[in-house]
């Protein structure tokens, strides 16, 4: 693949990790840099090694997981963006502590987002190049780039819209989950 086939492949696989980030940035206003860079840095890892991996696996399994690829993403999302919902609804005026900050957290929404990058590495596999740590690094910069830009775009907007803001982002999560099952079960 030329660069700039990977370079737009790569902005194609960072959009869910930036519609994560902005519900992130949405769930707790007062995000860190430090913490943002924690978080983009989580998503942008598991987008550059899924591609790795999935090349590193070959064909021999691509079958089992491409068919069930949209599922697993939908249940991690559901089940996040649901929690995000409830804790959200049943939230009162002071604002609880949040746990977006958990290794648990992060990995569970790093891999929600990034399974469609192992499918990428199976497909690298079947054009037999050799090329596929160069195009990860890249994949994994673009990530980071579009996490970190998500987080800071649900931070503003967060703030504006008040305590209940934690719905909102649980809704996005719930969305993205659907969007990707309805685009997989309809082709």
């Amino acid at each position: 693949m030329d660069l700039l086939t990977i370079f737009v492949l790569a902005i194609g696989l960072s959009m869910d990790s930036f519609a994560v980030s902005i519900s992130c940035g949405l769930a707790e206003q007062k995000v860190s840099f430090a913490h943002a860079v924690k978080i983009a840095l989580a998503f942008a890892t598991f987008q550059g090694i899924l591609p790795v991996v999935g090349w590193w696996m070959g064909t021999g399994i691509k079958i089992y997981v491409e068919s069930a690829d949209h599922w697993i993403a939908f249940v991690l999302l559901a089940y996040l963006g649901g929690k995000m919902i409830y804790d959200g609804a049943t939230m009162s005026t002071d604002k609880k502590e949040s746990n977006i900050y958990s290794f648990r957290h992060i990995a569970t929404l790093s891999l929600a987002t990034s399974i469609d990058a192992l499918v990428v590495g199976f497909s690298y596999a079947l054009a037999e190049t050799e090329k596929i740590f160069g195009g990860a690094v890249i994949i994994g910069a673009v990530t980071f780039f579009f996490s970190m830009l998500g987080i800071r775009i649900g931070k503003d907007v967060g703030g504006k819209l008040g305590p209940k803001v934690e719905l909102l982002g649980g809704i996005i999560l719930l969305g993205i989950g659907v969007k990707i099952l309805i685009e997989h079960l309809g082709n």
